[in-house]
């Protein structure tokens, strides 16, 4: 049987060998290929539309990925036992893949592209996430669909100082830091991670590490669609019909009037709108009517190119910004915490018109979110989501689902914030942090991380460090090779601007990052003084955070439910919780406290949680008791449980019971135990003895009591 398919196999520096085949699967696809390292295999296709859509202006690229359950020999949780939609960690990471290839695509390309990236075998242990940008892009590359590529991403790790190319989950686990980044042949392109407080120079020293591998993977693919005959040449389009003669006259005769508008220092984004607007109003109004509205769609993208041109050209030679800000300067912050009285932490955060209310809200383990995916599996106890509600930017649409830039965002300031929780017991909860973008004009999920640092300290969370956030951007002229990297940008210098570099972290360093960029790619001078640049303006920042507040609640507010910790042998488990949760249910409904239980190790661990402090000290109390165990000579305060002609059996700790022999009730003779004792009633007894072979407990009363003189 003759070989079915073209295949490419290489070695990464470090010696890990990856192959990548086409021609055998998904064949009537634009372009399919199967990555495979070791056992896991992914699997990429991708399908251009011929022709654009009528009056389809931009690149509608969709990219999803998506993690098969039997890849890893699993059934999909829920009721119908299939996959369904997306979870958030696949978004993520389909996040990560559009980002890096979308700029690579003509800027005059319009038809619709969509690439679909499939786990379809997974080795254990493994995270195949890191080779989702390579199979894409090799996709793109044995297609005929235009593109500026390849492109490929590698996770970078640091541990024990070493740096890891594409880490084991369990070496991440032990991870000093941990990036995505993604890059062509020749530039960096985008970086996404989080980290344990470290320098700018180590972040740096990350992307030239992670690129040398990068640049393998690239020309492996440039190989690879070499052998393949419909790679080459690409498909011709036409996806614009220009007027020359038009972009020509609007250049000419609005760039002056743009360039000024530009320089006039507006900080309202909204009326800076409208002097733009009305630039371009009052021009086709001196056209005639038909003609005006025959070429309505052209005159608004060449206005718009002249926008961009000018006001770009405004800030690299006059080294200001839209709104009169120097470049490194960042924007007036206001700031407030326990806004929110009924919540058990809040606070607001503003910058510029970017504002961010964020609560905190504290729940136990039994609030923990269950991850059951294809490859990670577990718990998690701090949940951050963001919300970007129309209002925050002036306009009124239908609130659909959650979007992908939500879920994105929100984990970002999620991982820039974990790093800095508290540990082990200092951290008994499980923690939300939502954060309502009330008003946005760049930068909300900064807002987020620097809101969210005040309300979990306003919480009372005892935060290692405050975290603050801040995003840069860039502007750049291929022609002259002057940049300008601005601070804290605004919504318009991210639109028109070259790059959206997001860095949080504290006065020790980073702990989070993203990237994203709309040129070919940075040169590692303009990503060194944009480190530095934003690391200075997480300084600025961090001083008007430390304005409201500088450290957490010394404790919780009143109304916040209180947890403790309890540790006990593995053997007094089964005795806490009781026949069918008899006991503990009991505790729970008598104390009016939550307990949850869980065997770690050889030690169960209880959680009791209460708003109520003499009910966390019950609960305790009778757990204490229960696996308390008795010793000889105490005196213990106890309960009548029967009665018997020989005695009473009495229980001197939960569930543990004791004959108190008829004999030793009293001093005096006693012919009827029920004359002197009831059930229910409370006693005190002496542990006289504990039986060596059957551990029964003998008891005495009278033991406790004076011994009578002789007559």
């Amino acid at each position: 049987m003759s070989k079915i398919g073209i295949n490419n196999t290489f070695k990464m520096p470090d010696g890990r060998e990856i192959s990548i085949e086409t021609g055998k699967l998904a064949k009537q696809a634009d372009g399919s290929v199967v990555v495979k390292v070791g056992d896991t295999m992914i699997m990429a296709t991708v399908v251009g539309k011929k022709d654009a859509g009528s009056n389809v202006d931009f690149m509608p690229l969709s990219v999803d990925y998506q993690e098969k359950y039997a890849s890893a020999g699993k059934f999909p949780g829920g009721f119908f036992k299939r996959e369904a939609r997306p979870s958030e960690y696949e978004i993520l990471i389909s996040r990560l893949i559009d980002r890096v290839l979308r700029p690579l695509f003509p800027s005059d390309y319009h038809a619709e592209v969509q690439v679909i990236v499939n786990l379809i075998s997974l080795e254990p242990g493994m995270q195949p996430d890191a080779y989702a940008a390579l199979a894409a892009s090799a996709a793109l590359a044995v297609s005929n669909i235009p593109f500026h590529g390849p492109i490929s991403e590698v996770r970078v790790a640091r541990i024990d100082n070493e740096w890891v190319i594409n880490p084991s989950i369990e070496e991440t686990e032990n991870a000093e830091m941990e990036l995505m980044i993604g890059a062509s042949m020749d530039n960096i392109m985008m970086v996404e991670g989080e980290m344990k407080e470290v320098s700018e120079e180590t972040m740096m020293e990350a992307f030239e590490f992670a690129h040398k591998a990068i640049q393998v993977q690239c020309q492996a693919q440039l190989d690879l669609a070499a052998m393949v005959d419909k790679s080459s040449p690409k498909r011709e389009y036409n996806h614009e019909d220009n007027d020359a003669e038009l972009e020509k006259r609007i250049h000419e005769e609005l760039s002056e009037k743009v360039y000024a508008a530009a320089a006039s220092e507006t900080a309202d984004k909204y009326k800076r709108g409208e002097m733009f607007a009305a630039i371009r109003d009052e021009w086709v109004e001196g056209l005639e009517a038909e003609y005006a509205a025959e070429k309505m769609n052209l005159i608004k993208k060449y206005y718009h190119d002249v926008e961009k041109q000018m006001v770009r050209k405004m800030i690299l030679e006059e080294r200001k910004r839209l709104d009169g800000r120097k470049l490194d300067e960042i924007r007036n912050i206001w700031t407030e915490v326990n806004y929110l009285p009924s919540v058990h932490g809040s606070s607001v955060f503003t910058r510029g018109e970017t504002q961010s209310l964020t609560s905190v809200t504290l729940g136990s383990k039994m609030d923990e979110q269950i991850i059951d995916g294809a490859v990670f599996n577990g718990k998690n106890n701090f949940l951050l989501h963001y919300n970007f509600p129309p209002y925050s930017v002036g306009e009124a649409r239908f609130l659909r689902g959650t979007s992908r830039r939500e879920v994105g965002h929100g984990n970002l300031a999620m991982r820039a914030l974990k790093g800095m929780l508290p540990s082990g017991e200092d951290n008994p909860y499980t923690i939300r942090l939502v954060s309502e973008i009330l008003e946005s004009n760049g930068s909300s999920s900064m807002a987020t991380v620097c809101a969210g640092s005040m309300a979990l300290m306003d919480a009372g969370i005892k935060m290692k460090k405050a975290v603050s956030g801040i995003a840069m951007g860039l502007i750049t002229d291929s022609e002259t090779g002057k940049f300008a990297v601005l601070s804290d940008i605004l919504g318009d210098e991210d639109h028109l601007g070259d790059m959206d570099f997001k860095v949080t972290g504290t006065r020790d360093g980073i702990t989070a990052c993203q990237m994203d960029i709309k040129v070919e790619g940075l040169s590692y001078e303009i990503l060194s003084q944009a480190l530095a640049q934003a690391k200075a303006g997480r300084m600025h920042i961090l001083d008007r955070m430390e304005e409201t507040i500088t450290e957490p609640r010394k404790d919780y507010k009143d109304f916040v439910p209180r947890i403790e910790k309890v540790y006990i042998d593995k053997e007094f488990i089964g005795a806490v919780i009781g026949p069918g949760g008899k006991i503990i249910q009991d505790i729970q409904l008598k104390t009016g406290t939550t307990i949850i239980l869980e065997e770690v190790g050889n030690q169960g661990v209880i959680d009791i949680m209460a708003t109520d402090k003499a009910a966390l000290e019950a609960a305790k109390a009778r757990i204490r008791g229960i696996v308390a165990v008795p010793e000889v000579g105490e005196t213990y305060h106890a309960t009548v449980k029967s009665i018997m002609p020989y005695g009473a059996f009495v229980e001197i700790l939960p569930g543990k019971e004791g004959l108190l022999h008829v004999s030793e009730i009293d001093w005096q003779r006693i012919e009827n135990v029920a004359d002197v004792l009831k059930e229910g009633q409370e006693i005190d007894v002496k542990l006289l003895s504990v039986d060596s072979r059957s551990g029964k407990f003998k008891l005495s009363a009278k033991a406790l009591k004076p011994r009578p003189e002789k007559n």
